[in-house]
């Protein structure tokens, strides 16, 4: 998970304390690719989809192109300008078979994930704090 604890933040609740690291830091990588296995979309697009994973407002626009482009580097996914329709040409996104694969062990891993902060929870919950 990003970011580390403050002490000195005095808002430790679930949802309102900027400094507790409330999503893992590289789970902008398979939610891309989950959004362009959708549907193959414009950067434009995926950045006002990312909301439904925690990605909202605010969030830097140019650390979803650097994902996009380093995704590209690593053929995950690939590219092409869209100059259709009125306006700048804009890149157009879609998942490769190696981008597939990604995803794939990236459920796995998530699926894991899950499950261990389950047993954390679990093992939380019997305390009765």
């Amino acid at each position: 998970m990003g970011g580390g604890y403050h002490s000195d933040c005095g808002e430790h609740r679930p949802g309102s304390c900027s400094c507790m690291g409330s999503r893992m830091a590289r789970f902008i990588e398979p939610s891309l690719l989950l959004l362009l296995l959708e549907r193959p979309a414009h950067g434009y697009d995926l950045i006002s989809r990312l909301q439904d994973f925690g990605f909202g407002e605010g969030q830097d626009p140019g650390m979803i192109y650097r994902n996009l482009r380093r995704l590209e580097d690593q053929r995950m996914i690939r590219s092409e300008w869209d100059t259709t329709g009125s306006g700048p040409a804009r890149r157009f996104y879609e998942v490769t078979p190696e981008g597939r694969e990604l995803i794939k062990a990236w459920t796995d891993t998530i699926r894991l994930n899950i499950a261990t902060l389950n047993t954390f929870l679990d093992r939380f919950g019997k305390l009765g704090l």
